[in-house]
């Protein structure tokens, strides 16, 4: 499938953001939402986790030793058990969303204790850029900024994530303002004290 001109470039900027958090995860299982056709995140950190998922609408099924692709329409909910994952990735896939809400709280569910999910959507600042560069120019894909539902700023897009349950650990701009950059981490529900055995009552014997 053909790309527009600036495609490979920004998809290329958008992966050096995520390879410090795969990283951190070695031997990981790692599910990316919104893979496309060839699913060329996964193959980029196929050598550092031990299973790879992606899912997009227009990508199709195949399988290979530790990677997997699913055609798929994220509606609202996500087809895999809870705790499944130890980091999700969701790179310019949020601001295509009709129900975000929904799938970020699906995210929180499928990942683990303790997993991170990395995500890029465009800011406020990239929508008329964008139109610019695909409507007039045409080195971007027209129909993927005509899909566009909504923009996001640092507030809006750490709302979104602290409502579905996780922690926000990193929010940056990138690409002069036009992209936030986020890591939000699942934590381990902290394990309080053991209970108190209630203490036997020192009645005298009848």
């Amino acid at each position: 499938m053909k790309e527009a001109l600036l495609e490979p470039l920004l998809r290329r900027m958008r992966l050096r953001r995520v390879l410090p958090v795969v990283r951190r995860y070695p031997g990981c299982a790692l599910l990316d939402i919104g893979c496309g056709w060839e699913a060329r995140l996964l193959r980029a950190v196929e050598p550092l986790i031990a299973r790879g998922v992606g899912v997009d609408f227009k990508a199709p099924r195949a399988r290979s030793p530790k990677i997997e692709t699913r055609q798929l329409t994220l509606a609202r909910e996500l087809p895999f058990a809870s705790s499944t994952f130890d980091v999700v990735t969701m790179l310019a896939v949020l601001e295509h969303l009709a129900h975000p809400l929904e799938i970020v709280r699906e995210i929180s569910r499928v990942l683990k204790p303790g997993g991170r999910l990395v995500l890029t959507v465009p800011s406020n600042a990239a929508k008329p850029v964008l139109e610019f560069l695909a409507f007039r120019l045409k080195v971007v894909s027209e129909a993927e900024i005509r899909d566009h539902k909504r923009y996001y700023n640092r507030a809006s897009v750490q709302s979104l994530v602290a409502e579905c349950g996780l922690r926000v650990e990193t929010h940056r701009y990138f690409q002069f303002g036009m992209n936030n950059f986020l890591v939000a981490a699942k934590d381990i529900a902290p394990v309080g004290p053991p209970a108190r055995r209630p203490r036997a009552s020192r009645g005298t014997a009848p």
